[in-house]
């Protein structure tokens, strides 16, 4: 197992509390990603430093099986202008396993990811996980997302 040191980094974007119990970020976590891209919330952001989304999950209340919160969002160099009803975090630096979900957005191939990543065993710490949909997420259809779980 390899791990990734990532610098300390901020991002703004809409957030919600969810859990992974009875399916309910299954419903969740889709219906935040229509709204940031329905209501083009990338465009409002300001400061930005990477034309990339990131979808962080935060606040663990234990691990991934109890609620935690999830931010989609871009990063940016300041948190000092948040734009109403959006939400700022800095995260700090860290050490992660990279893994990469391979194939149909629109078909679960990040869910699918996540849930060989949840029996993979690895020596999680619950802090912040986040997902990067860059340059080669751009056609959902054949998408490569990198997933990096914080160790």
């Amino acid at each position: 197992m390899k791990t990734e040191h990532i610098p300390a980094f901020n991002i703004i974007g809409l957030s919600l509390r969810t859990t992974n119990e009875n399916g309910q970020a299954f419903q969740d976590i889709p219906a935040l990603w229509q709204r940031f891209m329905s209501e083009a919330i990338a465009g409002l952001i300001p400061n930005k430093i990477d034309p990339a989304i990131y979808c962080r999950y935060t606040d663990y209340e234990l691990d991934h099986t109890r609620p935690y919160t999830v931010v989609i969002g871009c990063k940016t160099s300041s948190l000092d202008e948040i734009p109403e009803g959006l939400t700022g975090k800095s995260f700090p630096h860290g050490n992660y396993v990279r893994r990469t979900a391979f194939g149909d957005l629109q078909k679960g191939a990040v869910v699918e990811e996540w849930q060989k990543i949840w029996t993979a065993g690895l020596p999680r710490k619950f802090t912040v996980d986040f997902e990067i949909y860059g340059e080669k997420a751009q056609d959902p259809a054949n998408a490569e997302v990198d997933i990096f779980i914080a160790v």
